[in-house]
């Protein structure tokens, strides 16, 4: 009943229409001087018969259409319409479709984040009952406290709440992003000093090969999280002390090119194209029990945000080379004394 309400409803104006046109015909007939009743019944009985015939053809043709409205959906797929005929019917049908499948992945978008959040989120809390328990431990010792340990354990849960104030606001990067000139050595400096105690613990020394005079447009903030994250990895998979972390910038066709260079443990090949990946951790991060799986995936989703392209390519035992290009950099007169000359991250920045 409401498939025949609804179409009666949809073409009502279409019946006042004919109606009126076999009104206005007859006038003009009686007007020209015509004044056969029985002629009047006859043209208006056969004008509503055609009408209503005309009606109810199109109403079988539409009733799939109407019964699919009509009926009170169980799920999403109900709304995808199977049987239209008419061509504005079909377009409507397109068009459903399309908005189907956007909502769809918008929705495989939102689960994705949502699990994305919740999984990285325990194991955070995973993480950070170490370092806590380690300093309960150390608080209950009787000896003198050992405070350099509990600045190591302090710097563990800092970094662990940096990284979930990153991958938080990394949902509303565009929000929080402002592009500026940067002094690309300027920036690589600060973030080996924020990272000195790490170099230290590690034994492994940073060696710095970049011109004064490079400048890059990127967002300084974001930039430096990005660095730091290399710096981290670089320094947390090279086991043995006495190591170098190189931090070199040059210029080519594309623009200028950052490389972060490790003398570290590598990455096996079978690894190598999945740890951008969310959560992935592979042999590496299981020799140290306390990767997330998440610091080179939010390094790789930034860089592509701001477009710089990333890449990294690595060799088992040899070392590890992340190299970020920044196809806007800008490079001065470069003074070939200042470029060439390495600055021993060890003896300048620790």
């Amino acid at each position: 009943m409401n498939k025949v309400k609804l179409f009666l409803q949809e073409h009502v104006s279409y019946l006042l229409f004919q109606m009126m046109l076999v009104l206005f015909i007859l006038l003009l007939y009686w007007l020209d001087g015509f004044r056969n009743f029985n002629t009047a019944v006859y043209a208006i009985s056969m004008s509503m018969l055609l009408t209503a015939g005309y009606l109810l053809g199109k109403f079988i043709m539409r009733r799939s259409f109407y019964a699919a409205i009509t009926r009170k959906p169980d799920k999403m797929e109900d709304a995808l319409i199977r049987h239209a005929q008419a061509p504005e019917h079909k377009q409507t049908t397109d068009f459903t479709r399309d908005l189907y499948k956007l909502y769809q992945k918008e929705v495989q978008l939102l689960y994705a984040s949502q699990h994305r959040q919740l999984h990285f989120m325990n194991q955070w809390v995973h993480q950070m009952k170490t370092p806590i328990s380690v300093i309960g431990l150390l608080l209950q010792e009787e000896d003198d406290l050992d405070r350099e340990s509990i600045n190591e354990e302090i710097d563990k849960l800092r970094v662990g709440l940096d990284a979930v104030l990153v991958n938080a606001r990394l949902e509303t990067f565009e929000q929080d992003m402002q592009i500026e000139r940067v002094v690309l050595k300027t920036a690589v400096q600060e973030m080996i000093t924020e990272h000195k105690r790490l170099f230290i613990t590690n034994g492994v020394f940073p060696v710095i090969s970049i011109d004064e005079k490079f400048t890059v447009a990127t967002d300084i903030k974001w930039l430096k999280i990005v660095i730091g994250q290399f710096i981290t990895n670089a320094v947390k998979y090279t086991f043995e002390q006495g190591k170098k972390v190189h931090i070199t910038a040059s210029s080519t066709e594309g623009g200028l090119q950052l490389m972060i260079r490790d003398e570290g443990i590598g990455i096996p090949s079978s690894d190598l194209n999945r740890v951008t990946k969310a959560f992935f951790t592979g042999e590496n991060g299981r020799l140290t029990g306390e990767s997330t799986g998440m610091g080179l995936y939010i390094a790789s989703e930034v860089c592509n945000r701001l477009g710089h392209p990333l890449d990294i390519t690595s060799e088992l035992g040899t070392g590890t080379t992340v190299t970020v290009l920044f196809k806007n950099g800008e490079v001065g007169e470069v003074d070939d004394t200042e470029h060439n000359r390495r600055i021993d991250g060890s003896d300048e920045n620790l």
